[in-house]
């Protein structure tokens, strides 16, 4: 039985459309693997490659001579041993102090767990200097407990460094060890008590290698923030000199844009090989829990969790007093000789008034707008298009996680800085300012959205696709009504660390795009501490505005289990 010529022809154009649809759609998801690659191109490593080469630039060509002139000095020597020496000393009493910390808010029955996990968050939610500023307000020359007791201590130098920086990283390293330790198989802890062995063996041979990863991760992690920090060493360090402070002190004192350049790149490098060996580390990660596992049960031991009790109440009052003094300079009338009420740095009559914690809000919710566009289209791609492309961009999207922020931000500088390059209409704008940010946390924010696409079953783009839709119709019916809960937190998210973050854009302010970050530490470089103290308070206020008006959006619409804080 033959086809009629009509129904050939019928036939022929379908599977003409067909392959049409097939090319067009094909051409949409280059193009999308083209708006990820190209701006991670063009702000992550355009930037670096023009750092390297001011490096090797001097006055007469290229050459090694500022990397002679840097690093065969005693000072260089100098530096690089006291950014090491604050830096593992940091890390080692963090890592302790967070898993303890972690361990007993997971693994004890300590009343009120809750108080005491949003106490230990409360750092995020402040620019990182303010642990520094809290300091000299208590232990400082003219700090209340000198004050008090007629005492001359002073936190100035390699100490003040090193509390300041465990006070900033705590919660980073809590919160990875508090996920590690939320899941655990109860069998294995039957096991270890029927086998006999007490709490310490339990913990050594169960507990302990089960979060070897967590620790791991909190290591590097915990090390890549305070080696890359200037907030705290600038406003606490004294004459105690690290890398970090080098770099903005070339580069803003001197306008010796070629040796900051060098430190740089050597600030980049410990960096770059941290964020490596924790990758490779964590290589053959697998799970500890199998389908058989059974939830843990914590049984009531009232000499475990009374020590527990007074560890987390101690540490929590550390962290509130350094923040709690911050609040209460801010409403002084004149810190520290007059400390009674009074309202009159709220008004902030200083250079450029309340203006910079505007700009602040404003590129907050650009790099909010921007990071959640960017990291979610970026997970999109890599999890769902299986293409040759998937690897390559993979790693490009993760590459920010190995640059410091003041490399970045320098690096801005001498990249876009310059007429003839098309960034240049921005440059000098709070819009490059949230560029700036979304690249540096850029890494953060795409694995929070990859990690939550990764959860949702390919099966439903099978059927959608099964049933014609095409992918902007799959994206926009299935994909985004399932991930807005977490978009909404990657947004948070960039607000939240525009609102506190320095290094990455202290080297791109002018007077009329100075955020409010910066401001803090300006005041607090020219001795005006009540208004560097408002300014702070100001910042914390508008953070936990937004993450309040996020939680009562998601409880509004039935997603209470989902965390904003990552």
């Amino acid at each position: 039985m033959g086809i009629s010529i009509s129904a050939a022809g019928s036939l022929f154009n379908r599977a003409k459309n067909r392959t049409a649809e097939i090319d067009g759609e094909f051409l949409l998801k280059v193009f999308a693997v083209g708006l990820v690659a190209l701006p991670l191109f063009l702000f992550v490593l355009y930037p670096l490659i023009h750092i390297l080469g001011r490096s090797f630039q001097t006055a007469d060509g290229l050459g090694l001579e500022n990397y002679i002139t840097v690093l065969g000095t005693r000072r260089f020597f100098l530096l690089l041993y006291n950014s090491f020496a604050v830096t593992l000393l940091t890390t080692g009493i963090t890592v302790f102090l967070a898993y303890g910390f972690a361990f007993a808010t997971q693994r004890t029955r300590v009343p009120g767990k809750n108080v005491f996990r949003l106490i230990a968050l409360i750092p995020l939610f402040a620019p990182s200097l303010v642990q520094a500023q809290g300091l000299l307000l208590l232990m400082g020359r003219n700090g209340i407990i000198n004050r008090t007791f007629g005492t001359e201590y002073s936190i100035y130098g390699f100490w003040g460094i090193v509390i300041s920086s465990v006070l900033y990283v705590f919660p980073y390293a809590f919160l990875i060890f508090s996920a590690s330790l939320a899941a655990a198989d109860n069998r294995l802890y039957e096991s270890s008590r029927i086998l006999g062995a007490g709490p310490f063996r339990t913990f050594m041979t169960v507990t302990l290698p089960s979060t070897r990863f967590a620790v791991m991760a909190a290591t590097f992690v915990v090390f890549t923030l305070v080696i890359t920090d200037f907030g705290n060493p600038m406003v606490v360090g004294g004459d105690y000199n690290v890398l970090a402070t080098e770099v903005y002190n070339q580069v803003i004192g001197q306008a010796n844009f070629e040796l900051g350049t060098v430190i740089g790149m050597v600030l980049l490098l410990p960096v770059a090989a941290a964020v490596a060996i924790e990758k490779v580390l964590n290589k053959n990660h697998y799970g500890l829990l199998s389908e058989h596992a059974t939830p843990m049960v914590i049984e009531p031991h009232h000499l475990r969790d009374g020590f527990f009790a007074v560890y987390v109440t101690l540490i929590c009052l550390c962290i509130l007093a350094v923040l709690g003094i911050v609040i209460f300079a801010s409403f002084t009338h004149l810190w520290p000789y007059r400390l009674d009420f009074s309202l009159r740095h709220y008004a902030f009559d200083v250079q450029n008034g309340i203006q910079p914690l505007y700009n602040s809000i404003y590129t907050g919710l650009m790099a909010a707008g921007i990071g959640v566009t960017a990291t979610g289209l970026a997970a999109y791609v890599t999890e769902r298009f299986n293409t040759f492309f998937d690897t390559p961009l993979y790693f490009l999207c993760i590459v920010p996680a190995a640059v410091p922020g003041m490399v970045l931000g320098l690096g801005y500088i001498m990249a876009f800085n310059n007429p003839s390059n098309p960034v240049y209409a921005i440059y000098g704008s709070l819009l490059l300012i949230a560029i700036c940010n979304v690249y540096y946390y850029h890494a953060q924010g795409f694995l929070i959205a990859s990690t939550s696409m990764k959860q949702i079953s390919s099966t439903y783009d099978e059927a959608s696709a099964i049933l014609g839709g095409t992918f902007i119709r799959t994206v926009r019916k299935i994909t985004l009504p399932l991930m807005w809960p977490t978009l909404l937190g990657v947004a948070v998210f960039f607000f939240m660390r525009s609102m506190v973050t320095l290094s990455a854009v202290i080297f791109l302010m002018t007077p009329s795009t100075q955020v409010a970050a910066v401001s803090v530490l300006l005041l607090e470089d020219r001795g005006a501490v009540n208004q560097a103290a408002a300014f702070s308070v100001c910042i914390m206020a508008v953070v936990v505005s937004v993450l309040l008006v996020a939680r009562i959006l998601l409880n509004t619409f039935g997603h209470r289990h989902i965390s904003l804080i990552r």
